[in-house]
């Protein structure tokens, strides 16, 4: 996964749009379908509707790349009821993908189910269960379970380590959990992965000014502004600055 839009990232809220799907095998009849998804969605969604159960995971990306993504949720979940029923092997990767719109839709309880089945499955190997674990910290944080983000969070960094949304993510939690050694280090490598990203920049800034470092507050909420002033996270840091020549 790459990091996401600071949109989905600002004060890391540990919310998020959905992964990049499973790319389906050449031979795959639905192949053509999904393809389809990336120029003419609607065409695609039509497509998938006259195709029946067979093209429930192509109309489930349809969904997704019209911004619907309850409705691409539950046609994943379709799909891995029909996989799992077929022995596919697929399953897993349906259910981390209905858990990861679920999240975008902003329902985080029907996202750890899913999850838990995605995970539950044993068949994710590597950055696909790193990334599961990571989609469900979000939604645990999103349910106020502190505890258990912590801990997929921490699965997320073994197994997807290249991806700075983890780090940023965990560079958070550690902070709000007053954990400011942990939230230093973490941010440190999310700034060496994606340092031209506002979200991360802001972190930074939030992280320092809880350490007592008002230079390098400062620095990278201004940062984060010039990045991308018009995205929440840059208009965070521009408050953030407001505020602190205020004091």
């Amino acid at each position: 996964m790459t990091l996401l839009a600071a949109a989905l990232l600002a004060a890391a809220q540990l919310t998020a749009g959905p992964a990049a799907p499973p790319a389906a095998p050449v031979t795959d009849p639905a192949a053509g379908c999904i393809a389809e998804t990336r120029s003419d969605p609607a065409a695609a969604e039509a497509r998938a509707r006259r195709g029946g159960a067979g093209l429930r995971a192509c109309l489930a990306l349809a969904l997704v790349a019209q911004d619907r993504f309850a409705e691409a949720a539950t046609a994943f979940t379709e799909a891995a009821h029909g996989a799992e029923l077929a022995h596919d092997r697929r399953a897993a990767d349906y259910w981390a993908q209905a858990g990861n719109a679920w999240l975008a839709a902003g329902e985080p309880r029907q996202a750890r189910g899913a999850l838990d089945a995605a995970l539950a499955a044993g068949t994710l190997v590597d950055l696909q269960r790193g990334e599961a674990h990571l989609d469900r910290a979000r939604a645990a944080v999103a349910l106020g379970d502190e505890a258990a983000a912590r801990t997929d969070l921490d699965q997320a960094l073994s197994n997807a380590a290249d991806d700075p949304l983890a780090w940023l993510l965990s560079a958070t939690l550690a902070r709000r959990g007053d954990d400011l050694a942990r939230a230093r280090t973490d941010i440190a490598q999310a700034l060496r992965r994606a340092p031209d990203d506002a979200s991360v920049q802001l972190e930074a800034g939030n992280i320092a000014a809880a350490a007592g470092d008002a230079d390098r507050a400062k620095a990278a909420w201004q940062e984060a502004a010039r990045l991308a002033p018009d995205s929440p996270a840059g208009r965070s840091a521009a408050q953030a600055l407001t505020q602190f020549g205020a004091n």
